[in-house]
């Protein structure tokens, strides 16, 4: 049993590196404009069927998809971004349903383009067994946890530390005191949608390696990104790493000690339950100061 339980929580471990991709594009959207996307979900999505097209039509391993996706997913998020930054009043009920309504146009191109079917890699090597003492997993997502990682130390350095992202700071902290400093909102969020498009790729091409994927997965991708986001608190990347670990290891015992039918519910529960006990998510300011 104790085996049991401690491959279950290397798996959630894994499988919560990818939910930190997807959720970093979220919070960083919502941060720079106040604007939860609801069709984050969807360019994930993309990126994954793009990964499906590469490797079926192409012969090449899902990971040589990745340039590919990258171009195709922020050409679509900078067409959202172009789209969103029209609303003028307000910006955050309108941007609500105005991105839902973009995610099930994107759902609809995907339903279109190829089909309903359950989708997954045929990639050997991207599947093949990979042990670490007496825990196993699939060789992509080791490959991809590692890879998420990466990507998450680069974006807290480059919110930290280039000009762009402290630009992307400043704006989510006051808009109007940003432009006084010389800073050009309209650009910075550009910036932020193109940031979270690469990330929704990496995420994309991840989850098609190790997983299956149908047009219905995007609103189920933009569900746990809320979650995760709300769990870390708006504004932590490292709480966003560590509510999407909570989340993965959360899933996956539920799947391992109850049933898969119950997997979605202890995301909830832990949701609601992190909510009543830390209204501010686990890396939330109780407060600010001016």
């Amino acid at each position: 049993m104790t085996e049991l339980i401690l491959q279950a929580v290397y798996s959630g471990l894994l499988q919560g590196g990818s939910y930190a991709l997807i959720a970093l594009g979220l919070a960083l959207v919502f941060g720079a404009m106040k604007v939860i996307n609801l069709a984050h979900g969807e360019l994930v999505l993309l990126a994954a069927y793009i990964a499906y097209t590469v490797e079926t039509k192409m012969g090449w391993n899902p990971a040589m998809a990745i340039p590919i996706a990258v171009v195709i997913v922020c050409l679509t998020s900078a067409l959202l971004y172009f789209v969103v930054g029209k609303i003028k009043t307000n910006r955050e009920i309108n941007s609500l349903t105005l991105t839902y309504g973009v995610g099930v146009i994107l759902t609809n191109i995907v339903l279109m383009i190829w089909s309903a079917d359950v989708r997954a890699t045929g990639s050997s090597w991207m599947q093949e067994a990979f042990q670490v003492g007496e825990l196993y997993s699939m060789r992509s997502e080791v490959l991809f946890f590692f890879v998420s990682i990466v990507l998450i130390v680069a974006l807290w350095w480059w919110l930290s530390r280039s000009w762009y992202g402290r630009a992307v700071r400043a704006v989510s902290s006051n808009r109007d005191a940003a432009k006084l400093m010389g800073i050009n909102p309209g650009r910075t969020e550009l910036v932020s949608f193109l940031v979270a498009g690469i990330l929704a790729a990496f995420a994309g091409v991840a989850l098609f390696s190790y997983g299956t994927i149908t047009p219905a997965t995007g609103s189920v991708l933009t569900v746990k990104a809320f979650i995760i986001t709300v769990l870390a608190g708006i504004g932590s990347i490292p709480g966003v790493l560590i509510g999407a670990v909570l989340l993965g290891i959360a899933e996956s015992l539920t799947v391992t000690l109850a049933s898969s039918a119950l997997q979605e519910l202890a995301g909830m529960g832990l949701f609601l339950l992190v909510l009543f006990v830390m209204p501010n998510g686990l890396f939330g300011a109780t407060k600010r100061r001016g």
